[in-house]
């Protein structure tokens, strides 16, 4: 995964109910399709605060590269996969994620 600056990032106002669903399905996909289903390893819910974006339950941590905290997926207006994530020191962290 590649770091980006937030600064550099032009994030979706709003997602379809189709964005939506995609940037679910290429979580399931990019985790491995496990068994039980995303939402019962990482319920997602819509969210707009300041863009759009697909954010991660609190009581449900899910980790990434070992040790940083899922926090939200979400596209950019360029339609790119972006992950927010807190790493080791809980400082949020953008990565561009690819199947």
């Amino acid at each position: 995964m590649k770091t980006v600056s937030v600064n550099k990032l032009k994030f979706k106002k709003k997602l379809s109910m189709i964005e939506q669903y995609v940037i679910k399905d290429f979580l399931y996909q990019w985790i491995g399709q496990p068994s039980e289903g995303l939402d019962e390893i990482l319920p997602l819910d819509y969210t707009e605060d300041v863009f759009a974006k697909m954010e991660a339950s609190l009581e449900t941590p899910f980790l990434v590269n070992g040790n940083e905290h899922l926090r939200y997926a979400t596209i950019t207006e360029d339609d790119q996969f972006v992950l927010g994530v807190l790493n080791w020191n809980q400082e949020l962290e953008h990565r561009f994620i690819y199947l």
